[in-house]
């Protein structure tokens, strides 16, 4: 299954990314011993790892031995069965084992002669043996393509997808080529192995601790920490950088054993996340544990924990018009908007089911939308929060969007109004919002079982990405429906 979808800016992502150093005995160890604590909550006392350089040789008497007692079997046989038809058979059983001369297994090959008469088998140079010459120019030929596989040209568009096979908890980095004959490609140029089940991930471009540009994803899983991968490394086991969780001591007996929460972890799964853009080391974090977090990458620290909701806390957005903005939403079936110049709540919605999915209109600095589980999607207006969660706040609009819970929902960055819902009823819909009076223009099975997450393009706006319950990823090229081109056509022009 695909559980989360995040795309990775044009540009972003290095051209040719770099191989990571392989891990040292100790950072192996540390990953053996961890995944064992988390396993079985205690790891086994720790093995000599050193290398037997005798087994080889073990081998080679162990195959000696074993021709020795075939031999004296087939001898056995051949004395008991002497003038017997089946003597020949055993005989050639003994000849053959002799033919094998296991007493010179070991032996350099002798009696061959490799100087060969008349033919000149040797070349002044190398430059002259067309055999390396061939092998030269083939290895070579292998570097290049290795190299161009590898690129990642600034006009690629790059998808990041949280996939689970085989209990294989894995991160992609998709590679989606756009052609303009229609026909596109998508492939996985690298991946990552996670710790744990994965259930939400943020992209963001602020390294940690140095705060300079890069190319990161931030990824909540089922466990209570949140780890930082560095998508420009291949090969790469460790995080760059793991917020929060629990600390690992090693006790009297240099057993590991799962210790306390490091200081500000969340308790429990991580459900959502999402980077500031314009705060760039700032990170919010929505936890089943009941509590948002809002961490510094660059101190590597929570900075704030907020306590203002009852049950998991499911979803959670910044404003991109007034950055310091979040909004959250929760199983105990609201909305609250915190303001976080301040840290206070700014305002608070009830709604009738528990929340799955928020997004913030980028074309209505005071518009967001929240999908709930009972199918429904509302419109809220932030200026006009209520202070009666018992009577509610007024809605911009109510849609019965779906049969089934409302999981993800998007909005088109250029076209205005352009808003699509997926469902766990395995539906795509494509929404009209004008006027505040929403329209269905178009609907779409992909066969991707049901549908966790979508997300829009903001680079190609009208690319919709989509995961779901049967672990193909999907890109929605929705440009391609009519109803979407007689809408939102005249926003169509990609460059």
């Amino acid at each position: 299954m695909i559980s989360a979808l995040s795309w990775v800016p044009k540009g972003a992502a290095k051209y040719v990314p770099e191989v990571a150093e392989p891990p040292s005995k100790e950072e192996i160890e540390e990953l053996v011993n961890a995944d064992s604590v988390d396993k079985s909550g205690e790891s086994e006392d720790e093995e000599e790892m050193d290398v037997d350089t005798e087994k080889g040789d073990a081998a080679v008497l162990q195959a000696q031995a074993a021709v020795l007692q075939a031999l004296a079997a087939a001898k056995a046989l051949n004395d008991d069965q002497q003038g017997d038809q089946s003597s020949a058979f055993v005989q050639n059983i003994s000849d053959g084992l002799r033919e094998l001369d296991m007493d010179h297994y070991d032996d350099e090959d002798g009696g061959i002669d490799i100087f060969g008469k008349g033919v000149d088998l040797y070349y002044p140079s190398n430059d002259m043996d067309p055999y390396l010459k061939k092998n030269t120019e083939e290895n070579a030929d292998d570097e290049e393509e290795e190299i161009e596989d590898m690129t990642i040209k600034p006009t690629d568009a790059v998808i990041l997808c949280a996939r689970v096979e085989d209990e294989v908890n894995l991160l992609e980095v998709c590679i989606f080529e756009e052609a303009e004959d229609g026909d596109s490609n998508m492939y996985v140029h690298h991946d990552i192995i996670l710790s744990a089940f994965p259930l939400s991930m943020a992209w963001l471009d602020c390294r940690p601790q140095s705060g300079e540009k890069g190319n990161f994803v931030a990824t909540g899983t089922m466990g209570p920490a949140i780890e930082i991968w560095d998508l420009d490394l291949i090969d790469e086991v460790q995080p760059l950088l793991v917020l929060g969780g629990k600390k690992r001591v090693k006790g009297k007996e240099k057993k590991i054993k799962k210790g306390k929460f490091k200081k500000g972890s969340h308790r429990d799964s991580v459900l959502g996340l999402a980077w500031n853009k314009e705060l760039r080391n700032v990170l919010a974090s929505a936890s089943a544990d009941k509590t948002l977090k809002i961490w510094d990458v660059v101190q590597e620290k929570c900075a704030v924990t907020l306590e203002h909701h009852t049950d998991k806390v499911q979803t959670v957005a910044w404003s991109r018009h007034s950055p310091e903005l979040l909004i959250s939403g929760s199983f105990d079936k609201s909305v609250a908007l915190m303001d976080m110049k301040s840290s206070s709540e700014s305002g608070r919605w009830s709604v009738d089911a528990d929340v799955e999915s928020i997004a913030w209109d980028p074309h209505n600095e005071h518009a967001f939308v929240v999908s709930l589980e009972n199918g429904m999607v509302q419109c809220f207006d932030k200026r006009l929060a209520s202070s009666d969660m018992v009577s509610g706040a007024k809605t911009i609009f109510t849609l019965h969007a779906h049969e089934k819970a409302v999981s993800s929902l998007s909005f088109s960055s250029v076209a205005p109004n352009f808003l699509a819902t997926g469902s766990t009823d395995k539906m795509i819909k494509l929404w009209d919002l004008s006027n505040n009076q929403p329209a269905c223009i178009a609907s779409q099975n992909p066969k991707a079982g049901k549908i966790f997450t979508i997300s829009f393009s903001e680079d190609s706006p009208f690319l919709l990405a989509i995961g779901g319950h049967k672990g193909k990823l999907q890109v929605w090229d929705t440009l391609s429906d009519q109803g979407v081109v007689s809408r939102f056509g005249i926003y169509g022009n990609r460059n």
